[in-house]
C-alpha cells in the first residue's frame, strides 16, 4: 500500500512540473504550445488554451504549415490529425470521400444524438440526405419556413426589442436567438410551437438540456474513453449535465412523437404534409430502404438533431453577425441601405438583390463558423498530400 501511495505521489509532482513548465514557457515565448511530453502528450499545452480553444488551434495550424498531428497522452487513443490545408479537405470531404466516414469514435461521442444525419454513414446517411432533401425543397414546406419566421419576428422577436428599449434593460442576444430559432424550428420539424420566445422568456429545459451536452461532447474529443464512460457511468463533472440533457431530449420527443401520431390517426393521411415529423411517419420507404420510419427511436434521433442544428448553427451565426454589425456601423448603414432600395417591402424573391448584405453574412461565417470543425476517420489506412500518413 505504502509503495503504491509513493507511485501516486511521484505521478502528482510530475504532471505539477509539467503544467509548471509549460506555464513557464508560454510567459517565454507566447508561442502555441507544441510540445510532446511523455506520458500526458501535448495535453498540457491543450489545457492552459481551452478557454481561447479556436485561436490557439488557428495559430498552431498557422506555425506547422496548415496540418498538424496533435498527439494525446499514451494509450488514451486520442491522437488527432488537424489540418485546414484545401488540398487535405477536397481530398478527405470530395475526392476520396468513402474513405472518410465519420467512424465508430465520432459515433460513441455523438451517443446523445443517435442515429441523426449528422451521426450516421453509407446507406443510411444517403437516404437520409435524399429524403431530407426532398422534403427541405418542397413548396409548401418552403412557404411553412417564411410564414413561420414572419410570424415569429413580428409576434416574438419585435414585441421583446421593443419592451428592452422602452424599459432600458438588456437584453442576452444569443438566448434571444436561440429561442427565435428553436421556436421556428420546432414549428417546421415537428409542427407544433413551444413558445419560448416571448417577453416572459420562460425557462427553457431543451435550451439547458443541449448547452449541457455540448459541453461534454467537447471534452470527450480531449478526455480518454475509459476517462469520460466512467463519468458518463457516475454522473460525474459535465458528464452530468449530458446525462440530465437525454432524459430532457427523450421526455420531451416522447410526447412530441405521440401527440403526432394521435394526430395523424384523426386526420385524412392524404391532406397537405408540411412539417418534418409528419413527412418521416407518413413516408413510403420504398425509395429508402435503410429508413426505419416506423420505429419510434428513429423518428427521435431524426428530429433530435434536425432541432439542435436548426436552433445553434443559424443562432450561432446571427449572435456573431450581430456582434460584428455593432463594431463596423459603416457596413450597417450599407446593408440598411440596400434593404430600403431592393426590399421595402419583405419578400423572398427579391432576396437575390441583397449582394452585400449577403457578402456580410459569407464573412460571418468565415471568421466565426459555427460548425468549426469536421470529424473525420479513415477507414483504410491512407497517405495524404505533403506524406501525411492517417490510419
Amino acid at each position: 500500500m505504502a509503495m503504491i501511495i509513493g507511485f501516486l505521489d511521484i505521478f502528482i509532482a510530475f504532471v505539477f512540473f509539467l503544467v509548471f513548465r509549460c506555464l513557464l514557457l508560454y510567459k517565454q515565448t507566447h508561442k502555441p504550445l507544441l510540445t510532446n511530453w511523455p506520458v500526458l502528450g501535448m495535453l498540457p499545452g491543450l489545457l492552459l488554451q481551452v478557454h481561447r480553444i479556436y485561436d490557439w488551434i488557428t495559430e498552431v495550424l498557422e506555425a506547422t504549415g496548415m496540418t498538424f498531428c496533435f498527439k494525446g497522452p499514451w494509450l488514451s487513443g486520442t491522437d488527432i490529425l488537424l489540418t485546414v490545408d484545401p488540398v487535405n479537405i477536397h481530398y478527405i470531404l470530395s475526392s476520396n470521400f468513402v474513405n472518410y466516414p465519420k467512424g465508430m469514435e465520432f459515433k460513441k461521442i455523438f451517443e446523445v444524438i443517435g442515429d441523426a444525419i449528422f451521426n450516421i454513414d453509407s446507406g443510411m446517411w444517403e437516404d437520409m440526405r435524399n429524403s431530407s432533401h426532398a422534403i427541405f425543397s418542397r413548396q409548401d414546406f418552403q412557404r411553412l419556413w417564411v410564414s413561420t419566421s414572419v410570424s415569429k419576428i413580428n409576434q416574438g422577436l419585435v414585441p421583446i426589442l421593443e419592451n428592452a428599449v422602452e424599459k432600458n434593460i438588456l437584453v442576452d442576444l444569443q438566448d434571444v436567438f436561440q429561442r427565435f430559432l428553436f421556436d421556428t424550428s420546432t414549428i417546421l420539424m415537428t409542427g407544433y410551437d413551444l413558445k419560448c420566445l416571448s417577453i416572459e422568456m420562460p425557462k427553457v429545459d431543451f435550451g439547458d438540456a443541449v448547452d449541457g451536452a455540448s459541453d461534454a461532447i467537447f471534452y470527450r474529443h480531449v478526455k480518454p474513453a475509459f476517462l469520460w464512460k466512467l463519468q458518463y457511468k457516475f454522473g460525474v463533472g459535465v458528464e452530468k449535465r449530458l446525462r440530465r440533457g437525454l432524459e430532457v431530449f427523450d421526455q420531451l420527443l416522447e410526447t412530441i412523437i405521440s401527440a403526432k401520431k394521435e394526430e395523424i390517426k384523426s386526420h385524412d393521411p392524404k391532406e397537405e404534409v408540411t412539417d418534418v415529423l409528419t413527412y418521416y411517419m407518413t413516408l413510403d420507404t420504398v425509395k429508402y430502404k435503410h429508413l426505419k420510419t416506423s420505429n419510434n427511436k428513429f423518428l427521435r434521433d431524426t428530429i433530435l438533431g434536425f432541432l439542435i442544428a436548426g436552433r445553434d448553427t443559424t443562432a450561432s451565426a446571427l449572435t456573431w453577425f450581430f456582434w460584428l454589425l455593432s463594431r463596423n456601423p459603416e457596413a450597417m448603414t450599407k446593408i440598411r441601405q440596400e434593404i430600403n432600395k431592393n426590399m421595402p417591402k419583405f419578400d423572398p424573391a427579391d432576396l437575390d438583390k441583397l449582394v452585400y448584405l449577403h457578402g456580410a453574412v459569407c464573412e460571418t461565417l468565415r471568421l466565426y463558423s459555427p460548425v468549426p470543425f469536421n470529424h473525420k476517420s479513415p477507414a483504410k489506412p491512407d497517405v495524404h498530400y505533403k506524406k501525411t500518413s492517417v490510419f
